[in-house]
Formats: C-alpha cells, sequence, structure tokens
C-alpha cells in the first residue's frame, strides 16, 4: 500500500490550532447567532487584541409566498458588530447555500469587508447556470465575489491567522475556514448526534465528503468546531446547538465516527438521500448566491424575478 500524499493545508491548520490552544491572544472570540426560519448559525469571528473580525454565512430573510425579503437576520448582525465596536474585514461563505438566502451584498453596504468563497463556485456557476437558462450576461468566473480562495490559501482577521481548506462532497465548492483554534465547516459536518449533509445535489458526491470530513477530524481534538446548521437530533433533545469539537465528532457523530468505512458511509449517505425532499428554499438560494448574494437583475417594469425551473431537480 502506497503512502498517503501529504496534506500541507491540513498540517498547516493543525499547526495553528496548536498554536491557539497554547495561547489564549490566539484565539478569536465568536458570537453566533441561529436563525429558526432557516435553521442556519451565523457567526461573527474577531481578534480581541485588535477588533478586527470576519462575518461567516449571513441570512437574508426572504418568506417564499410573498417573496418579500427583510433584513431583521442581517440587521442582528450589524447591531453586534456597532456594539462591539468591531471592523469587518471579511465576508466568508463556506458555500453557494441551498437553503437560505446570502445577506452579504447588504451586509457589505454596512459595514465593509470583502466577499470571500471558494474558487469551485465557478463550478456551481456553469451547472446551475444552465439549469436556469441564464444568459450570457450573467459571468461564470466568480467575478461577483472579491476573493475565491483555493485549498491552502491563508489570510488573517486582525492578528488572527486563517487556513482555507477545500471539503467538497455536499457541493464541489464547500470550504472550511479554520481561525486560531475555531474551524467553520460549513454544511460538511452537524452535531455528532446529527451526523452529516446531504451529497445528492448537482456535484454532490458520499466518497469526497466521507475524505473531506475525515480531513477534518485529523485536526486536533481540542479544536472548536461552529456549525452552519442545526435541526435538533431525533428523538430526545429539545435545545438548538451548533458547537463542538473535533474530538466529538471524531469519536461521537453517528455517520462518520471512528470505525464507520468509507463503503459504509457512503451507501448510508445514498440511501438516505434518495428519501430527502428538495430544501425548501433551494431554487431562490442558488439563483441568489452563485451571483455573490445578489438578485437577478431588474426587467424593463423595475421588478426583480426569480425562475421556477419545472421538473428539473
Amino acid at each position: 500500500m502506497s503512502a498517503p500524499s501529504p496534506d500541507t493545508a491540513r498540517d498547516h491548520a493543525a499547526a495553528a490550532i496548536t498554536a491557539a490552544l497554547a495561547d489564549p491572544a490566539k484565539r478569536p472570540i465568536v458570537k453566533s447567532f441561529f436563525d429558526e426560519a432557516t435553521f442556519t448559525v451565523s457567526h461573527i469571528v474577531h481578534d480581541p487584541a485588535t477588533k478586527k473580525a470576519a462575518l461567516i454565512d449571513s441570512v437574508l430573510d426572504f418568506d417564499p409566498p410573498s417573496g418579500r425579503t427583510s433584513h431583521a437576520s442581517a440587521d442582528a448582525l450589524v447591531a453586534h458588530v456597532e456594539a462591539e465596536d468591531l471592523t469587518i474585514e471579511w465576508l466568508l461563505e463556506t458555500h453557494a447555500h441551498a437553503d437560505h438566502l446570502s445577506a452579504a451584498p447588504y451586509l457589505q453596504e454596512k459595514l465593509g469587508g470583502r466577499l470571500a468563497i471558494g474558487h469551485e463556485i465557478v463550478t456551481v456557476q456553469e451547472v446551475f447556470g444552465k439549469i436556469f437558462n441564464e444568459g450570457t450576461e450573467f459571468r461564470r468566473d466568480g467575478s461577483q465575489f472579491d476573493q475565491l480562495f483555493n485549498d491552502g490559501d491563508r489570510f488573517t482577521v486582525g492578528t488572527l491567522e486563517a487556513t482555507v481548506l477545500h471539503v467538497p462532497g455536499h457541493t464541489p465548492a464547500c470550504l472550511a475556514y479554520v481561525i486560531g483554534d475555531a474551524v467553520f465547516p460549513g454544511d460538511t459536518l452537524f452535531m455528532p448526534d446529527y451526523g452529516t449533509a446531504r451529497c445528492d445535489f448537482p456535484g454532490g458526491d458520499a466518497r469526497t465528503l466521507y475524505r473531506s470530513i475525515h480531513r477534518l477530524l485529523s485536526l486536533p481534538d481540542e479544536a472548536r468546531v461552529f456549525l452552519c446548521h442545526d435541526y435538533k437530533a431525533p428523538p430526545g433533545r429539545t435545545e438548538f446547538a451548533w458547537e463542538t469539537t473535533i474530538g466529538a465528532e471524531r469519536t461521537g457523530n453517528i455517520h462518520v465516527r471512528e470505525g464507520i468505512s468509507e463503503d459504509e458511509f457512503v451507501t448510508m449517505r445514498t440511501q438516505r438521500d434518495a428519501t430527502l425532499a428538495m430544501p425548501r428554499l433551494i431554487l431562490p438560494s442558488v439563483q441568489v448566491n452563485m451571483n455573490g448574494g445578489r438578485p437577478p437583475e431588474p426587467e424593463s417594469n423595475g421588478t426583480r424575478y426569480l425562475k421556477l425551473p419545472l421538473n428539473t431537480l
């Protein structure tokens, strides 16, 4: 059997976590906001030394029956940033979400910061650009974002070091951000008693997801993990939760804990995904999120429209 290939990005992230665990000054302060309408958690991560911050996976409130958007969820983030006198350097998206609309453009206008996502958003734009029959005016090069990250890229939040890990499987463009001792895996993982993300969207793959998750599970056990969603695990849990540790995921995640093989996971995930309905907001969400959180341009009457492709997904 050949030796595993080096994983420089993962190793660098692990070393940064270890350094942060040894030095509290390298640990970010994380404030999380839960949107029960979409079961989404947004996180504001800041450097206590400089009060520079990143905002991860924001939510634009959207009412499907009326087609109306509003900013209550986003305004709660603005209020926290202002109350704590933070400076937003980054608006980070873990992927092009299929279950909520991003409020990134609204927050960028209010708070500043650079909007970033994974480089493979171009794959998502190509696939869904065809599904929604977007014309040539829709750019499929990721230029709607200020920064496209690749695996192993590094950046800073104030004085805190951050590393980007590409963790595809749920979607081709999924990223995990490691900032100090904190890991933000997006939809790749859920709480240990709930398991893992689905893989049946275009470009998803259960085998790829298993390998991506195991990259994360090889990080130091003490690393804090801040999740993007929670749905309460049935039966029994009565409270929403979104913070855990790598060690708790590695030993206790019901889908990928130690002892569960790749083939076992792929079989479970494939069978489970076949029973799942499409997310309630997938069609509006992807149209907006693949465009950097921006809705389609107004038509001749000044109104913006979202498409509803029939019998496609």
